[in-house]
């Protein structure tokens, strides 16, 4: 049993009579990303939920960081996510959105929290409302959300809608400087240059 990264064994999962899932397997280590391509209804999004402890696979095993999921821990413990639209208190600031994301485990204070939000380059917009946050923004402050604990794994779906031009290299950035630090990453994006320049190795999905 691979005891760090992601590993998905033989996997199926169905809602009423679609199957969406049909042994998927694949392995994740540290330090690497792999990135999943699929039009819509490809079950990207699927894959990644049964991942993070969200949904429960009919058949096969999902083991994180050495745990698996469902039977050892119901959610993996150290793992970043963004799946879907970040959703975020709209009138509460970025920081304190953060700062109440952080008090659900109690790993992390504010020195942790404004380095996240340095690295995705909202510092200046941290007392700002959520509401006022342009698409891009909010996208960026899932991003400091997904990283700010220092988890082993990453789970990004999309991480990059609604980012600028810029905003989008300063995120292949930091998801390479994640990758560098030895996380395992699992990315989905509709980009074909977004897999192409970050992923190590592409797993395809089809409708």
């Amino acid at each position: 049993m691979a005891q760090n990264g992601i590993l998905v064994e033989h996997v199926y999962k169905a809602f009423g009579r679609e199957a969406v899932l049909e042994d998927v397997s694949l392995y994740i280590p540290p330090g690497k990303i792999l990135g999943v391509v699929g039009g819509n209804g490809s079950g990207k999004t699927v894959l990644m939920k049964c991942i993070c402890g969200f949904l429960k696979p009919d058949k096969g095993m999902i083991t994180v960081c050495g745990k698996r999921v469902g039977k050892d821990v119901d959610f993996p413990e150290s793992i970043g996510i963004i799946i879907e639209t970040p959703g975020f208190l709209p009138y509460q600031s970025g920081y304190r959105n953060l700062k109440t994301l952080a008090a659900l485990k109690g790993k992390i204070g504010k020195k942790e929290i404004m380095e996240a939000l340095c690295q995705v380059d909202l510092l200046e917009n941290r007392r700002k409302a959520v509401a006022r946050y342009s698409l891009g923004m909010r996208q960026r402050l899932g991003l400091a959300q997904a990283i700010m604990e220092n988890p082993q794994v990453l789970v990004l779906d999309e991480p990059f809608n609604g980012l600028e031009q810029q905003g989008v290299k300063e995120a292949r950035k930091l998801l390479w400087a994640q990758k560098n630090q030895g996380k395992a990453i699992l990315l989905a994006s509709h980009n074909a240059e977004d897999i192409r320049e970050l992923c190590d190795e592409v797993f395809p999905m089809e409708v």
